[in-house]
């Protein structure tokens, strides 16, 4: 093709929408055999948002709740990943594996397998403050290297055990050969190890063959959207914005506060106010600071004085 047909070629094609400033949260209901990292680029496809971030990866193999933050949302994502989760998982018995789930080699076997009761009689043991070693093949760093990495080179890897808070943990299903629990936990625990633990805890060994997660802090699977939906909007040319939650929704287990609009001036120029009124609070480690009904910004409670820690720019569109 010639220089010129290529540019008449070029100047025919349709332009790429622009970017544009998107805040809030997409509560995405991601697929199996989908990353976590490809979810957020076609978000932000679908949105043409300038910025995207998920609030904790959800590996390929597990569907379900992936929060996903644009624009100003960014600044809240610390809140959401220390929220409590909710999974459903399902353990296959007989197998350990590299990985602890179905995409590793087996390691471990047995013939045995696990009764209802025999079940039912750990899972007091694993609910609670628990110890609990990761998953050889887990995003936790060692040296500055991600463990996954070190495990697919074939290098030796040990993690440390570490504290874990398992809220709930619940057997819903069990047919001899596999068995279905829920589990509510929080930042930091390991669905995989749990299985792993369990089977050699019972004798038989066993690995997750199912992993959906169906909460993450405030958001639930009420919340989420199909990627698929997303993909097909974005075929169609259609405006999916309907489909974001507010920024603050990220925000509800922290107390509120409300200031005037000099006040919140103050605190969009980094300033510190002072709170009144008989119910304002005197120390808080975090508040959302709210004007008129808009979000202005996270603070710290000192004394009584209200200082700005992160600010809101939510204007735009």
């Amino acid at each position: 093709m010639s220089e010129t047909s290529l540019t008449a070629a070029l100047a025919q094609q349709p332009p790429r929408p622009k970017k544009r400033d998107v805040h809030g949260w997409l509560i995405l209901d991601k697929p199996v055999n989908e990353t976590s990292t490809h979810a957020v680029a076609v978000v932000k496809r679908a949105f043409h948002a300038r910025k995207a971030g998920h609030a904790g990866t959800l590996d390929p193999l597990a569907s379900g709740i992936l929060p996903i933050a644009m624009g100003e949302a960014t600044k809240t994502v610390p809140f959401v990943m220390d929220g409590r989760k909710a999974y459903r998982f399902t353990v296959t018995w007989g197998a350990e594996t590299t990985t602890d789930d179905a995409e590793g080699t087996i390691v471990r076997s047995s013939a045995e397998r696990p009764t209802r009761s025999a079940i039912e009689a750990i899972l007091p043991g694993f609910t609670g403050t628990v110890q609990q070693v990761p998953p050889k093949f887990s995003a936790i760093k060692i040296a500055g290297e991600r463990a996954y990495d070190l495990a697919r080179d074939g290098e030796e890897v040990t993690l440390e055990a570490r504290p874990v808070e398992i809220d709930a943990l619940t057997l819903t299903a069990h047919d001899g050969d596999t068995s279905t629990f829920e589990a509510e936990c929080g930042k930091g625990t390991y669905v995989r190890a749990l299985a792993r633990d369990f089977g050699r805890m019972l004798g038989c060994f066993g690995h997750v063959t199912a992993l959906r997660r169906t909460r993450v802090g405030p958001f639930t699977e009420a919340d989420a959207t199909p990627l698929a939906l997303l993909e097909q909007a974005r075929r169609d040319g259609t405006d999916p914005t309907n489909l974001i939650q507010p920024v603050d929704r990220a925000l509800g287990d922290i107390p509120a506060v409300t200031v005037s609009r000099n006040d919140a001036g103050r605190m969009a120029r980094g300033q510190s106010c002072l709170l009144r009124g008989a119910g304002a609070p005197i120390e808080e480690e975090a508040v959302a600071v709210f004007c008129q009904g808009q979000l202005v910004a996270i603070g710290q409670v000192i004394h009584g004085e209200l200082h700005p820690r992160r600010v809101f720019h939510l204007g735009g569109g």
